[in-house]
């Protein structure tokens, strides 16, 4: 059963400048396993963590690498989560976490998908 939606753009722009004017923003906003990619691919990613904090209702207290996005075993990306987001999730019965992301003509988009394990 679906528990929640989120969806969120990024201008890829705004998102290049604000990582070329504080570079620490990367490494507060994301695993050492998402850097080093490029920033749309971070703009896109960052869409996605922004998208799931709505897909779980925006609770407080959300730590940015505690939802990490990888890719599975089809090369898919699918988020890992941990501490604060795991324990929301959880609190909610979340049982799986849909993403998909994109980005084209100067815009990174994410859409995410909760479910819970009721019927």
């Amino acid at each position: 059963m679906i528990a929640g939606i989120g969806v969120d753009v990024v201008d890829l722009a705004r998102f290049e400048r604000a990582i070329a004017r504080t570079p620490r923003l990367v490494d507060r906003l994301f695993a050492e396993s998402e850097r080093g990619r490029h920033p749309r691919s971070l703009a896109a990613r960052f869409a996605a963590k922004e998208a799931l904090i709505k897909a779980l209702g925006g609770p407080g207290g959300l730590r940015w690498h505690d939802m990490v996005i990888d890719a599975n075993e089809h090369g898919d990306p699918e988020f890992r989560l941990s501490g604060t987001v795991a324990a929301a999730a959880d609190a909610q019965g979340i049982v799986r976490v849909h993403v998909s992301m994109s980005h084209d003509a100067g815009i990174a988009t994410a859409f995410v998908v909760t479910e819970r394990g009721d019927a």
